[in-house]
């Protein structure tokens, strides 16, 4: 792959997060609506939230880290680190947006 093609994946797996992230954030948003205003009684409400961000870590730290450490293992170590840090980078870059949109609502 040349830089190019670094720099497509490292923000197409940055955009993946955001997905990710926006549609679980939306879900829990909705919470309330999605399980009938029902208030949890039981363990299972945290065990539930718990799951989910254990899969969560797990879904996000993959799209993160998932290429960039294929590449480190194959010996392509500054190909690597770039990618980390485009993907990084481009995360960094939706966050600043998503920022400045709830600032200037």
């Amino acid at each position: 792959m040349n830089l190019k093609k670094y720099v497509l994946r490292g923000l197409l797996d940055a955009v993946g997060v955001v997905a990710y992230v926006s549609g679980l954030a939306w879900l829990m948003f909705n919470a309330k609506t999605i399980f009938d205003n029902k208030e949890p009684d039981t363990f299972l409400a945290p065990t539930l939230f718990l799951l989910a961000f254990v899969i969560s870590a797990s879904i996000t730290g993959f799209l993160v880290l998932g290429k960039p450490l294929q590449l480190y293992l194959a010996g392509l170590k500054k190909e690597a680190l770039a990618m980390l840090f485009i993907t990084i980078g481009g995360l960094a870059m939706f966050l600043v947006l998503i920022a400045a949109i709830v600032i200037l609502k």
